[in-house]
C-alpha cells in the first residue's frame, strides 16, 4: 500500500470539512481545488482575474510546499473559469508562474458557479521525484 500523508499549511486557507488540502501519496502530491481566498483573513483578494489567478496559484503552491514540491514539479493543473472570456488574462497570469520548459499538463473549463462566487479555481498534481511519502 502507497504511504499517504495529509498535506496541510497555515499558508493556504483552510478547507471545510471533509477533505483536506492536499494528500501526498508516494512520489505524488494532489492538492485541493483553492480560489483566490487570502489564508490570514480568509476574504476573497481584491482585484481583477488575474490577480485572483495569482492567488490561487499563491494557495496551490503553499501546499504543493508541504510536500517538498512546488508549481515546477506539476504535472497536471485544472482552472475552473466562471466565464470563458477571463481565459486570456488566466492564461497570461498563469503562464507567469509555470514552467516554460515542461509545462504541466492543463484542462480549463468554465462552471455555471464556483464556491464563494469567485471567478476562478485550480487544483493541482505535482511528481516528487524520490517519493518516501514523507
Amino acid at each position: 500500500m502507497t504511504e499517504r500523508r495529509t498535506l496541510t499549511t497555515t499558508d493556504a486557507p483552510d478547507t471545510d470539512t471533509p477533505y483536506s488540502q492536499g494528500v501526498r501519496a508516494g512520489d505524488f502530491a494532489f492538492v485541493s481545488g483553492f480560489g483566490p481566498v487570502d489564508p490570514e483573513t480568509m476574504d476573497d483578494v481584491e482585484g481583477d482575474v488575474a490577480a485572483q489567478t495569482h492567488r490561487c496559484l499563491d494557495n496551490v503552491e503553499a501546499v504543493l510546499a508541504d510536500a517538498g514540491g512546488g508549481l515546477a514539479d506539476a504535472v497536471k493543473l485544472t482552472v475552473y473559469l466562471d466565464d470563458m472570456d477571463d481565459y486570456d488574462a488566466v492564461n497570461e497570469a498563469y503562464a507567469a508562474r509555470v514552467p516554460d520548459d515542461v509545462p504541466p499538463a492543463r484542462v480549463c473549463v468554465e462552471t455555471a458557479r464556483l464556491p464563494g462566487d469567485v471567478a476562478v479555481e485550480i487544483d493541482a498534481v505535482d511528481y516528487l521525484s524520490g517519493g518516501d511519502g514523507e
